[in-house]
């Protein structure tokens, strides 16, 4: 792998570093597209590097397998689609319910909104690896982490911050497995209708613990 190389020739104007750059990215996408319609399983390296218009000696310049591509399509999704959340959630603040529903819209409407990047981070990586096991779980945390932080911490002296993060926890997996479901074609309801779903869950629970002494 030639990952540290930074300079070379210009060829467009474009350094060899730059050159790889578009190349990982080519590869990125066209990870994307394979394991979104005919899934991991399903896709190898050739396949990869034909639908990126690449030779596989450019695919071993930025991967070292087809798990590693896997990898990469997911945590470039998780980047963007966390990003995106917090953006809007901030946005929406300082309205706790409001910052609540601004974030789940985005993270709900950004997967189904595109089968492709749905199947790929609700199906695809679930068990594709030992790795990308423990990559999902800590996706899972931080989502958490970032629904915990919205609501800040719980009224009264007797609150507890670990009854916040299992809330968190618990309404993101829910969040993560009715996702899946729908995916998967055993939910009809409408993208508004899961929002909404979702965001009456999200502010009972949090409104029940934080009544509770």
């Amino acid at each position: 792998m030639t990952g540290t190389q930074t300079t070379g020739r210009r060829y467009g104007g474009r350094d060899a570093a730059q050159r790889q750059q578009e190349r990982r990215t080519r590869l990125i996408q066209a990870g994307l597209d394979l394991f979104g319609t005919a899934g991991y399983a399903s896709v190898s390296v050739k396949q990869v590097c034909s639908h990126a218009g690449l030779t596989e000696r450019y695919f071993y310049e930025s991967f070292r397998d087809r798990e590693d591509l896997l990898a990469g399509v997911y945590n470039e999704l998780i980047a963007t689609i966390t990003a995106e959340t917090a953006q809007a959630a901030a946005a929406a603040a300082p309205d706790v319910d409001a910052q609540l529903r601004a974030g789940l819209e985005v993270f709900i409407r950004t997967l189904t909104g595109d089968a492709r990047k749905a199947r790929l981070v609700l199906i695809e990586v679930v068990g594709a690896s030992p790795r990308l096991e423990v990559r999902r779980r800590e996706v899972l945390h931080e989502f958490a982490a970032m629904v915990a932080a919205v609501v800040g911490p719980l009224p009264g002296p007797e609150a507890s911050s670990s009854r916040l993060t299992m809330t968190a926890m618990s309404l993101v997996g829910g969040v993560n497995e009715l996702l899946v479901d729908w995916t998967l074609g055993h939910q009809n309801a409408t993208v508004e209708e899961l929002i909404d779903l979702c965001n009456t869950l999200f502010i009972a629970a949090f409104r029940a613990i934080s009544d509770q002494p």
